[in-house]
């Protein structure tokens, strides 16, 4: 296909945007919320830097530091950021920082970096001494957080701590593997309540009841991406993390559609009425898949199946309407509880039922990723 056509996409979502009413931040734009910092924008940010450092075209860079620069305050201080909340979303965006510092010398970026370091030292945990993934879900672990925090804080310790703690991300993945992953589908659940309290987590394991694509995932991104920053000398660490990388690719390669080419919003419901091919969470696994084979860190024939899988996300949801291209078939939010919230509930009848929008950061962030290591083939 003529991939030209991505790049005018990327630069239609550049020339629309400004930093208090990005276009593709769907979920605020809905619900009217002010411009606040949060992960949406950090998946595009982050996408953006890797197609400047492709390209070295300066309006990327130039793009990034204007939307950036609105958000952080000279003290360091975060729009709308609020430590006290204790929410792993809001540390992805932070990963963007360490880039700008180096490209800017902006001090208030600094400052910005230890404000939101300050979070991870202090963010409650379990027993297993996992992150829980917000104060307001006690004791749960979500897939989501192993990306929105991990990342971050493997840049922090390689790039600003001597390696100290990486020891304790490459734990955290650990205690996904060991609780949340079924060796027999060979899937990971998108929950585990480690007190076994939450309505929605079975009683015995604490686990949710069924997978969520996006949230494997967000898994997958945030294995293939701490596993790129971790330095050659922790040969022991970063050889567990890809160990487990590589189970979990080889893992999800069965659930591969073999007419659309994508992966299911309920990955292992393929076919089941309701059930549909989600661009979001297929563009996340393309993207570990062609970028794991790039790092030889899984077989070098991932590169062509991570490719099978974004050429079917663009056959089938991307789209021209009156000249614009769009980006659909994304499943807008989904999560589990809280209390007062018992319609998420992890069923597959939940999952299937929040809504598709066209243009959300949370698929076109993942997308312009999965570009950028085509790009790279």
């Amino acid at each position: 296909m003529d991939y030209s056509v991505i790049d005018r996409y990327i630069d239609r979502l550049i020339d629309e945007t400004t930093p208090d009413a990005p276009i593709w931040n769907i979920e605020n734009i809905k619900h009217g919320k002010p411009a606040a910092w949060n992960y949406i924008d950090g998946c595009m940010m982050t996408s953006l830097y890797t197609i400047y450092k492709q390209t070295g075209e300066k309006k990327y860079l130039e793009f990034i530091d204007k939307f950036v620069d609105y958000y952080v305050f000279e003290d360091g201080s975060i729009r709308g950021y609020d430590l006290e909340t204790y929410n792993l979303d809001n540390l992805n965006e932070g990963r963007v920082l360490f880039d700008l510092c180096r490209e800017t010398g902006k001090e208030k970026y600094e400052k910005a970096i230890e404000l939101l370091y300050k979070q991870v030292k202090e963010q409650p945990r379990t027993g297993t001494g996992n992150f829980w993934h917000k104060k307001i879900y006690p004791n749960q672990v979500w897939l989501d957080g192993l990306y929105m925090a991990q990342v971050f804080y493997t840049r922090y310790e390689v790039e600003r701590n001597g390696c100290k703690n990486l020891a304790d991300v490459v734990k955290q993945f650990r205690g996904v593997y060991e609780n949340m992953y079924d060796r027999e589908k060979r899937l990971y659940y998108h929950g585990w309540d480690w007190s076994k309290t939450a309505f929605w987590a079975d009683k015995n394991t604490g686990l949710s009841k069924s997978f969520w694509l996006r949230s494997v995932g967000w898994y997958t991104v945030g294995l293939v991406d701490s596993i790129s920053y971790i330095p050659d000398g922790e040969k022991e660490l970063k050889d567990e993390l890809i160990k487990i990388f590589r189970e979990t690719i080889e893992g999800l390669e069965q659930y591969i559609d073999p007419v659309g080419d994508m992966f299911y919003q309920v990955p292992d419901q393929m076919g089941r009425e309701g059930n549909y091919l989600e661009t979001s969470g297929s563009a996340m696994i393309a993207y570990a898949m062609m970028k794991g084979a790039r790092l030889k860190v899984v077989d070098g024939r991932f590169a062509k199946v991570g490719k099978k899988v974004f050429d079917g996300i663009c056959r089938k949801y991307l789209t021209q309407t009156d000249g614009k291209l769009n980006l659909g078939g994304i499943c807008l939010v989904a999560g589990l509880g809280p209390e007062n919230n018992r319609r998420r509930d992890g069923t597959f009848e939940y999952y299937i039922s929040e809504p598709v929008v066209e243009n959300d950061a949370k698929g076109t962030g993942p997308f312009v990723m999965a570009y950028t290591e085509l790009k790279q083939m």
